[in-house]
């Protein structure tokens, strides 16, 4: 059996997740108005990843017998100063989302809920291979940005990202 405060933290991860989503489909919007549509898209299948992620929650506490309660979506950011800040913002989410997978991660160990403890290495491994791709970016951002030329390339090589998942 799942314990309440396990319960608890994973139907706030999934709307955590389903934030995250819609925060990388603003960012999605964000460059479409700057003319970078390869960004745009990597931000629309970031957004995606962040759904399949807020599902994979959902149906885990379904497959535990337990009751999904859907929780209010905040409001996310909708004005950005240029790419180099979004994908700053990008990377301390990840970074946020890392540090509460974490914290429910060691709520079951806690709690000897060994099921949820398997689920969550997925999320684990995926957070560091997020945070790297994201830090990634951001680093070339920031040697490109202030030239248009090497911005408007990078951007025809983000536009090439598929959906991995």
């Amino acid at each position: 059996m799942i314990s309440q405060r396990v319960h608890q933290a994973l139907n706030e991860q999934i709307a955590y997740e389903f934030h995250a989503s819609f925060v990388y489909l603003s960012m999605a919007a964000y460059f479409d108005t700057q003319n970078l549509p390869g960004f745009a898209r990597w931000m629309r299948v970031q957004s995606e990843e962040e759904m399949k992620h807020a599902m994979k929650f959902f149906d885990f506490i379904l497959d535990r017998n337990a009751k999904v309660s859907l929780q209010a979506l905040p409001q996310p950011p909708v004005d950005f100063a240029s790419a180099e800040e979004v994908f700053q913002k990008a990377l301390e989410h990840e970074q946020k989302v890392t540090g509460l997978i974490n914290r429910i991660y060691q709520m079951a160990v806690e709690d000897n809920d060994y099921p949820t403890q398997v689920m969550l290495h997925w999320f684990i491994e995926e957070q560091v291979e997020e945070e790297k791709n994201v830090g990634q970016v951001l680093e070339t951002v920031k040697m490109a940005e202030n030239r248009a030329w090497s911005l408007l390339i990078l951007d025809r090589q983000m536009g090439q990202r598929e959906d991995e998942h």
